[in-house]
Order: structure tokens, then sequence, then C-alpha cells
């Protein structure tokens, strides 16, 4: 069974990036369309802006053009809707409300899908400009790249078929096949809290690809941030639900090179000023909020 296309439910439609302070036009968002478009912000497009210490700013300010790096399968978060082809969902704006403040429009703008285990390669060797995909903070992380943020507050948890009444937490976990992704903390966790045995741990590049394997009970249980169940078992909850509760802090950063300290201080700039003008909580409210659950920004971690 395959996983369907982000429901019509969660399209985050006609965003328009606005320039000089004026409202956009629908034509600024070709292929944003439907009837919630009117929940999302629009994000007004800086002018004359200048990063002073940034190679990363001063090489797309050159080129006139940015590079984010994201995801393509998560519900509600990054997802790229197959009728229109436009990437959508949380990430997605967070990349784009970013991309305004720098001074970029959406035509400007390239997406491209970096999995898990590639993104600090990536952000590292400049095939993005920066990453804005469930990444979460870790120590170990910020030897690598830096982060600003973070912009949202997740934890993990555990997706399973909904006749499962043998799985309600990590601690029933022993005996069953749990799958994740490859590079993600949280097949890390299962593996390092000795949740399940090695032999049943599934890694695959992709959630939906585990959740894919879910629905043909080859595995027993996904797990990951509650935030992305949450999207796949509001796609299918005839089939899906997530169990328990959140056994994890996961906060989502922006991942930058690891020596832009100038850059990475903008971008906490740009996200501070979208929680205190209510942008964020727009946003949200336009995209994972249409889950049903309710979310508030967490701190800004300046370093």
């Amino acid at each position: 069974m395959k996983i369907r296309t982000l429901a019509a439910g969660l399209l985050v439609g006609a965003l328009t990036l606005t320039a000089c302070g004026k409202e956009g036009t629908p034509a600024d968002s070709a292929g944003d369309t439907g009837a919630n478009a009117a929940a999302l912000p629009t994000y007004t497009v800086a002018q004359n802006v200048d990063v002073p210490g940034s190679a990363t700013f001063a090489k797309i300010k050159g080129a006139g053009k940015l590079t984010i790096g994201v995801k393509d399968d998560q519900p509600g978060l990054g997802s790229k809707n197959a009728t229109n082809g436009e990437f959508e969902g949380f990430d997605i704006e967070i990349a784009k409300l970013v991309a305004a403040g720098l001074g970029f429009d959406k035509s400007q703008i390239t997406f491209t899908t970096v999995d898990s285990a590639a993104r600090e390669a990536a952000i590292t060797n400049g095939n993005v400009d920066y990453y804005v995909g469930t990444y979460t903070i870790t120590d170990k992380r910020k030897t690598q790249v830096s982060f600003a943020g973070p912009y949202f507050m997740a934890g993990q948890d555990l997706l399973v078929r909904a006749d499962d009444t043998s799985i309600a937490g990590p601690e029933t976990l022993k005996g069953k096949k749990v799958c994740s992704v490859t590079g993600s903390t949280p097949i890390q966790r299962v593996r390092d809290q000795q949740l399940t045995e090695p032999e049943n741990i599934v890694e695959f590049q992709k959630y939906s690809q585990c959740v894919d394997k879910l629905l043909t009970k080859e595995v027993d249980a996904v797990t990951t941030d509650d935030a992305i169940l949450k999207g796949f078992a509001a796609q299918d909850p005839d089939n899906l639900k997530v169990v328990g509760k959140t056994f994890s802090q996961e906060p989502y950063g922006i991942g930058l090179n690891l020596n832009d300290s100038a850059l990475r201080n903008k971008v906490d700039d740009l996200l501070q000023a979208a929680i205190d003008d209510g942008t964020w909580q727009k946003i949200y409210d336009a995209t994972l909020g249409k889950s049903g659950s309710a979310a508030q920004p967490p701190a800004i971690q300046r370093y």
C-alpha cells in the first residue's frame, strides 16, 4: 500500500512573497491554490540586505539565488505536492520566511531534497545554503554545522497500525520491529537505549518507506518526532495511530555552515521577529495546526 500524497486539508496554497511592503498577487504563487490560502501570512521581501562577515550570504547575494535543503515526504512539515510540484508545509514556510528576510523572493529559491544522513555533508560542501527539515539540534551535530533557532520543539513518539494494542510506548517495543530513518536521532535513541533488539531495527532513507512497511506488516512501529508521525496518521486515520507520550525533546533548528556565525545571528533575528509579530503562529496554524494540535514557539537559543 502506498501512502497517499499530502491530503487536501493540509495544502498550504497561495503563498505570496511581497516586496517593498506591498501585498503580492496570486500570480506570485503560481500553483499554490486552495480554500485555506488566506490562512497563510505573506512575507515582505527585505531590501538592501547585508550580512557583514558571512561568506555564505556573500555567495548567495552574488548569485542572486538561494538553494535550500528540505524534506519532501513529511506531511504538514515538508512535502512535495504531486499535483502542482510545489513544496509545502511548516518547514517550507519557515524556509521562505527566512529567504524573504534575506532579500529573496520565491522565484529566487530552489528547494532541494536532502535525506537525513546527508544533511551535514550538503551544508558543509555548500550544496545548500541552509537546511530546514526537522533537523534536531544536538551537541554532536554542532561540531559539524551550526544552528539557528530552535523554531519548533517536537518529541519522539511511535506510529503503529490502528488495530495494534500491543504497543503503548517505548517500554513495549521489546521483540518488535522498529523502523526509522538512517542518520536520525530517533533511531539512534532506540539503539542506545536498547528499546528493541539490534536485529529488529530497520532503517530506510525516507519515513514514507517506513510507513509503507508498517502498513504491509513488515515492521511493527515507526519512530520519529511526533509532528511527523501525526501528519502520517492524519492521512490514514483508519489504519494508523500515534501512541504513548513523547519520550524526548527534539528542538528543530535551521542548519547553517559551521563557521558562519554572522548568518546564524541574522537568521535568529528573523525567527525572533516572526515569533514576536505573530507570523510564526500564523504559519503553524495554516500547516501543522490543521492536525488539531496546538503549539507555541520555543525560545531562540543563541550561541
